[in-house]
């Protein structure tokens, strides 16, 4: 009669060992106005991924946000509006090269496997600066690509602190809502713009306001559009 084999016990696996460096993978998910902002900022939620399963103590990350105009197509209203900005549409596929709109750092927790945390980026209504005269002037979205780079804090094989650059090639590509622009500028500046004088020119202009008794700047331009427009 032949021997009854004993069961083979099988052991409990945990999670897989940890191999190799860290190599944080980037995305960009959403974009939205930051509320109780002391200036109109825009809030970016990344998820920061990383496959290698070690322990992430801190991420020191540096981003690079650029405009690429190039990324999208425009109707006749679009392009009469960046007119300014681009020139004529024929001369487009020199003039709308990418461009640099923001840096920022970021300091991103504790984290093993992956991540979200949220970017802010300050924004302004200086229509004379390309971003916010570019933005002003789209409807849709606007794309941007977001360069990647920074420090990587983790836990070695042996528990040591151990630490490897972010290259600059970690970018990804983005399609930011206009109306998230659009309403964290509205949030401070509801139906207003800026447009930067000369001082001498704003010189003149309080003169001509305290003499006509116009209870505001805007008041007194428009008088001066009204009159130029009835000549």
């Amino acid at each position: 009669m032949s021997a009854v084999e004993e069961p083979t016990a099988i052991e409990p696996q945990g999670p897989p060992a940890a191999t190799g460096q860290p190599e944080p993978e980037f995305e960009v998910l959403a974009a939205a106005g930051l509320e109780r902002a002391a200036a109109p900022t825009l809030g970016f939620r990344l998820r920061i991924a990383e496959g290698s399963g070690r322990r992430v103590f801190m991420v020191a990350l540096s981003v690079l946000i650029e405009v690429e105009p190039a990324k999208r197509s425009y109707d006749d209203a679009g392009r009469e509006r960046l007119v300014e900005l681009f020139g004529e549409p024929e001369r487009w596929a020199t003039t709308t090269q990418s461009f640099r709109w923001a840096q920022a750092d970021l300091l991103v927790p504790p984290f093993t496997g992956s991540t979200e945390v949220e970017l802010p980026i300050a924004c302004t209504y200086d229509l004379e600066l390309a971003a916010s005269k570019y933005f002003d002037a789209l409807e849709g979205e606007a794309p941007l690509r977001f360069h990647f780079n920074g420090t990587v804090f983790y836990e070695a094989e042996d528990g040591r602190l151990q630490l490897v650059q972010i290259p600059w090639d970690r970018s990804v590509r983005f399609a930011m809502p206009i109306d998230a622009w659009r309403g964290a500028i509205d949030a401070h500046y509801p139906h207003r713009a800026w447009v930067p004088v000369d001082r001498e020119t704003l010189a003149r202009l309080v003169r001509l306001r305290a003499a006509r008794a116009r209870p505001t700047f805007d008041a007194t331009i428009t008088e001066l559009l009204d009159r130029e427009e009835e000549r």
